[in-house]
């Protein structure tokens, strides 16, 4: 087949999706330490897509994927992934090969922004706020230089799962040890101490931020904090000042725009006492569940959680342009 046919095979899928005709592959669960998250935001979402009339097939990932997409026919896929296998770029890159559109960011832009530690780098430069940090992986000495306390994560962490603060050097070796066990390596970040916000980016438009205020007595947004009713309050738009806000949103934008994202996305900043915002690291797919920030940053500006949804869904399409191998010339072939 040549590669004019197969665009224009791509265009009849993307105009089946603009009249609401495409068959919707609705990609949840997952093989991630954020499963559960997944699952709830896959339902949300397919509920969602349902009500505004919408044919959704719900597809639990697993290593069977590609024979599930065959057999129900997807058109097109939502993906409600987070963690490793869907927001990594693992997924995306099996679903270029397939040739099916999907939501979200590429395959490129998905594996650097799934790191935190290869986000961090190519975002330097660019604009945005970095704490200082330092990489520390088992057998190396301890970091130094960079001061008490700190955050220790995992680089592929998500959820605020694999994130501890640390207030001394023994805590830190106890932390380096315990991280280890989750990864390779564990990215030791110089602690800002603020307020936290989060701004929400939906196809190149920035949403109100949204503060985030744990309400436990160490003011941590843990786990817990994140998806437990009750433990965070949560306020949009976020009541801090036009400076720190057009810091925030201005970096928010930069980050989207350097990391090459697509769809929604959202960027997590810390805002210090001099109104500066430090970004801490931004989610390709972020969740959508009850206590979800990005639709509760859409409603803010009138998009109801069915409009998020479905302008997520009106984005989809294929990053990498495939190409037609009888017209490539391979020297000395």
């Amino acid at each position: 087949m040549s590669a004019l046919l197969r665009e224009a095979e791509l265009e009849a899928t993307l105009a089946r999706v603009a009249d609401k005709t495409a068959r919707v592959g609705l990609l949840y669960g997952g093989m991630s330490a954020e499963r559960g998250v997944s699952i709830k935001s896959g339902k949300a979402v397919k509920a969602a897509l349902q009500r505004r009339g919408w044919e959704v097939v719900a597809i639990d990932v697993g290593p069977d994927l590609p024979e599930r997409l065959r057999a129900e026919k997807v058109d097109v896929a939502w993906l409600a992934l987070h963690g490793q296998f869907g927001e990594d770029g693992c997924v995306q890159g099996l679903l270029e090969i397939m040739r099916i559109p999907y939501t979200g960011s590429g395959v490129r832009a998905s594996a650097v922004a799934m790191d935190k530690v290869m986000t961090k780098r190519a975002l330097r430069g660019s604009g945005v706020r970095l704490a200082a940090d330092a990489v520390w992986r088992p057998g190396q000495p301890m970091p130094e230089g960079l001061g008490f306390p700190v955050m220790c994560k995992t680089p592929q962490g998500g959820s605020t799962i694999g994130i501890q603060r640390v207030e001394d050097e023994g805590g830190l070796e106890a932390a380096l040890l315990d991280l280890a066990a989750l990864d390779s390596e564990v990215l030791v970040e110089q602690f800002i101490t603020g307020e936290e916000i989060t701004v929400a980016v939906l196809d190149g438009r920035a949403l109100p931020p949204v503060l985030i205020r744990p309400l436990s007595d160490d003011r941590f947004f843990d786990f817990a904090a994140k998806y437990a009713d009750g433990k965070t309050e949560y306020i949009v738009p976020a009541p801090i000042s036009d400076e720190a806000r057009a810091d925030a949103t201005a970096q928010a934008l930069a980050a989207y725009s350097t990391l090459g994202l697509g769809g929604v996305a959202r960027a997590d900043f810390i805002i210090d006492a001099q109104q500066r915002a430090w970004f801490l690291e931004v989610n390709t797919l972020p969740g959508m569940t009850a206590t979800s920030l990005s639709p509760m940053a859409a409603g803010a500006v009138g998009l109801s959680f069915e409009d998020l949804v479905e302008a997520v869904l009106q984005g989809a399409t294929l990053h990498t342009r495939r190409a037609d191998p009888d017209r490539v010339a391979i020297p000395g072939a």
